[in-house]
């Protein structure tokens, strides 16, 4: 069955860690949305070699509208976290049970939405002090799957496994 996908998104995101996985999901036939503050804008990755349009703009989704949310990393989660409507949405798929992919720098929205204590979590290198301050229980894989809710990855070298563990969950859910 068919999964509609929420994705944070904004400028300086890591090209592939939107690319790779939004294609893995159209491919096994899910839907992305990709969701900034303003609809009809092209964001572009920190490599220049993604520009995404945006389709939905934050004031006007719910996260109970979709049925899992990709964070990809780079400067983006960053960005997107000093803005309380892209935090409160994150929190409310924590809330609601649904699962949310995030590698690189995503988890940075989680630990901003306060969703990271005695979870099971990987991410890069520069912010696993940041994670592991937040309560989670940090491992350095490729990939770590929390209660078939949270599929975390480090880096664009990881997601074969990212995106496997991903579309796994979206079958299951």
């Amino acid at each position: 069955m068919s999964k509609k996908i929420a994705v944070l998104i904004t400028d300086e995101f890591e090209d592939s860690e939107f690319t790779s996985p939004a294609e893995a999901y159209t491919k096994a036939g899910h839907q992305v949305v990709t969701i900034e503050k303003k609809a009809g804008i092209t964001v572009t990755g920190k490599q220049g070699k993604a520009s995404v349009k945006i389709d939905k703009d934050i004031d006007h989704v719910s996260a109970e509208e979709f049925d899992a949310l990709l964070l990809p990393g780079g400067h983006s989660p960053d960005s997107l976290r000093s803005d309380d409507r892209f935090v409160n949405f994150t929190k409310k798929f924590v809330e609601l049970g649904k699962p949310i992919f995030a590698i690189c720098h995503g988890p940075q929205l989680l630990i901003s939405a306060n969703a990271v204590r005695g979870r099971k979590m990987t991410s890069v290198k520069a912010i696993a002090i940041d994670v592991k301050n937040a309560g989670a229980d940090f491992y350095d894989k490729e990939v770590v799957v929390d209660n078939d809710q949270f599929v975390t990855s480090r880096t664009p070298d990881d997601l074969p496994a990212f995106n496997r563990e991903s579309l796994r969950i979206l079958e299951t859910a």
